[in-house]
């Protein structure tokens, strides 16, 4: 059953979310607005990764930084709260990971937040150019892998590039990756058109996060850089806890698309830079 656009209001989505309304994954939810990955660290730690960011910022781009105990993102979604507006959280703990409805019971003065863009952000653009975005189709979870492509490291943080991947029709693929380049805030155009082997990826039924999902005869694989990369990097570092979104559950902003078009860095002043 396809995705439907059930809310279109963010602010009310997340309060949605936060009385426990909604604990699916976000994809077509609030169209036109901005979708967000979740890393929460211990401030210790929050250092290396905004250098992780800086020489990723294709995973990894920045969309807004909390202060230390901050539980309020005051650029991107004012009246929000980090700690129960997502539908689902993945928690690092001690080497072993687990999920949670949220994180209230977890939560620390001095842990920091870092909202980082979502390819869930132009799925709408897609569509109404008449390109079919199939997991939404399909009412799915995005299909997620892990690369053999390596992020450039920084402090503690190294890991594999994670993509995801939207199978696209030969002739619209020109057009999904001139539509996707205007949101680099949102991981812009794809990393890789066609083969996966050269990604490493030897089966494409069998995502590492999220759904398989159907590739008709005249599609050929897509893949865009995937916020689902930092918890790759949380896995291979030496930190004992760190908090994430889990894969497919986003924080939805109260950022229009009209408002990132074509802008890639957050300003200290809360205004987005234009892309060089």
């Amino acid at each position: 059953m396809p995705f439907k656009a059930v809310f279109q209001n963010p602010s009310e989505f997340r309060i949605k979310v936060r009385e426990g309304g909604w604990k699916n994954p976000t994809p077509y939810q609030c169209p036109g607005y901005v979708q967000a990955n979740l890393v929460v660290l211990p401030k210790e730690y929050a250092f290396d990764f905004m250098g992780f960011c800086h020489r990723n910022p294709k995973p990894c781009p920045l969309i807004e930084v909390l202060e230390p105990g901050e539980i309020e993102a005051k650029i991107s979604a004012p009246r929000s709260d980090i700690r129960t507006d997502l539908p689902k959280y993945r928690v690092f703990q001690n080497g072993k990971t687990y999920l949670k409805d949220d994180i209230m019971d977890l939560w620390r003065d001095d842990l920091v937040t870092f909202l980082l863009g979502c390819s869930f952000t132009f799925d709408s653009v897609l569509l109404n150019a008449g390109i079919p975005v199939r997991h939404i189709g399909e009412g799915k979870n995005v299909s997620m892998y892990i690369t053999n492509r390596r992020c450039n490291p920084f402090g503690v943080f190294r890991g594999p590039l994670i993509v995801s991947m939207r199978p696209i029709p030969s002739h619209l693929i020109p057009l999904a990756v001139e539509l996707s380049g205007d949101f680099p805030m949102a991981h812009g155009s794809p990393v890789h058109v066609g083969n996966p082997l050269s990604l490493g990826i030897k089966d494409l039924e069998k995502p590492d996060f999220g759904d398989p999902v159907t590739i008709e005869e005249d599609e050929i694989p897509v893949f865009w850089a995937c916020g689902v990369t930092p918890q790759e990097a949380i896995s291979e570092s030496s930190i004992d806890f760190a908090i994430t979104h889990a894969p497919g559950h986003m924080f939805v902003t109260d950022l229009t698309l009209e408002m990132v078009k074509g802008k890639a860095l957050l300003s200290p002043e809360g205004e987005y830079a234009k892309r060089r």
